[in-house]
């Protein structure tokens, strides 16, 4: 399945060694390559950098983990864990993809989609 080019574009960037704590709200994608503390909401994707460490809690759209999540994941359509992934908290998704290498403690739960 094909992505639009548009769920690609990153709205937000939180660099690598760069710092953020406190809620962000955003519309589509957030890249996170540094550290954020706080609460991240979207409809879009929130994708974690190899680099990126972030201790909170995400309610998004799709969330692709590289780097290291302390929280708990919602995820409306799929999280994927990545090989250099590191989650540590519970996921609620419908779909889940975890590559071999991740590192995972906590719980998952696969329901069922949202319908509008």
């Amino acid at each position: 399945m094909a992505e639009s080019s548009e769920s690609l574009i990153v709205n937000s960037l939180i660099g690598e060694g760069s710092e953020f704590r406190g809620e962000f709200k955003v519309k589509d994608l957030i890249r996170i390559d540094g550290y954020f503390k706080g609460l991240i909401v979207t409809d879009g994707k929130v994708l974690v950098g190899q680099s990126g460490v972030v201790d909170t809690d995400i309610r998004a759209g799709i969330v692709v983990v590289g780097g290291e999540i302390r929280g708990s994941i919602q995820a409306k359509t799929r999280v994927v864990l990545l090989s250099t992934g590191k989650l540590y908290g519970d996921i609620v998704t419908p779909s889940l993809i975890v590559e071999d290498g991740t590192i995972f403690q906590g719980r998952c739960t696969i329901n069922t989609p949202a319908t509008a």
